[in-house]
């Protein structure tokens, strides 16, 4: 099965009724996509009580992508608000817990930064990360090209293979060594990630600028680019069970179009989705 949904649900005003308010946008998103990112995790590890009432606002068979919180992928600036390494893991995976017992829990998303580069510290620091999870299933998405570059790119794939990470395949700028190409071989017969970032090479190398995450994701895909996509996903699935895809280019509002616009070439039909608000009057 192919799920097709959207970096969070809070920024995507093309789908929500005018004046709806912000703890309302879940249950309506649920009637749109099957499938989320929850990205709020990056920037903190969620309280319990969140995760229960997401739970319970979304469909039974909606799934969750959880976004690694930041002091677990090395983006976090300074000391981690933890005691150690290992508490802040088990703080994680405390939080996680709701999603995994009502079954939503698609998997957890490691997405390393531009620095995390392919050197043995590094592989050794993946190695770790994949014991705290444990069973959890995992997704890993790396930022710097260095992993895939032809000394490494079969390599890499054996790792992940080997140490069970779903690859995180990417569609993202070609804007040098912070950006991956994408790499379309799945490494879980299970499930397999595809985030789709933009193609905005402007933007994406542009950090100094204010307001640069805006910049970054600023892209609309047309519709050849999506076709190219309905091919691949298409060899994809036959590889992997279960495919879930991504939309990041938010910054403009794009994402919502465009994920429904590749639900409609795939001629996919969830029947599932939450009832639309709009829907009840």
């Amino acid at each position: 099965m192919i799920y097709i949904g959207l970096t969070g649900w809070g920024d995507h005003d093309s789908i929500y009724p005018p004046g709806i308010a912000a703890k309302d946008k879940l249950q309506e998103y649920a009637a749109h996509f099957p499938t989320v990112e929850v990205d709020s995790y990056f920037y903190a590890i969620q309280p319990k009580q969140n995760v229960e009432k997401w739970v319970k606002e979304t469909p039974t068979s909606f799934q969750f992508i959880v976004k690694a919180y930041q002091g677990m992928t090395g983006h976090q600036r300074g000391e981690i608000p933890y005691k150690s390494r290992e508490e802040m893991f088990e703080a994680f995976l405390l939080s996680i817990q709701p999603f995994m017992v009502a079954e939503k829990l698609a998997m957890v998303l490691f997405q390393f930064p531009p620095w995390f580069d392919c050197k043995r510290e590094h592989v050794d620091y993946l190695r770790w990360c994949r014991a705290q999870m444990a069973d959890v299933p995992v997704a890993l998405e790396f930022r710097h090209q260095s992993w895939f570059t032809p000394r490494f790119y079969d390599k890499t794939l054996k790792f992940m293979e080997e140490e069970k990470w779903i690859h995180s395949i990417c569609d993202e700028p070609q804007a040098g060594e912070g950006s991956i190409p994408t790499v379309l071989y799945p490494t879980d017969s299970q499930k397999t990630l595809v985030r789709l970032h933009g193609r905005n090479v402007y933007g994406w190398n542009r950090p100094s600028e204010e307001n640069w995450r805006a910049v970054r994701y600023l892209y609309r895909y047309n519709e050849t680019e999506l076709a190219e996509w309905v091919d691949h996903l298409k060899k994809l699935e036959k590889k992997t069970e279960n495919i879930y895809v991504l939309f990041n280019n938010n910054s403009g509002g794009d994402a919502a179009d465009n994920a429904k616009q590749l639900i409609k070439m795939l001629e996919i039909e969830y029947t599932d989705l939450a009832p639309r608000q709009l829907d009840l009057f």
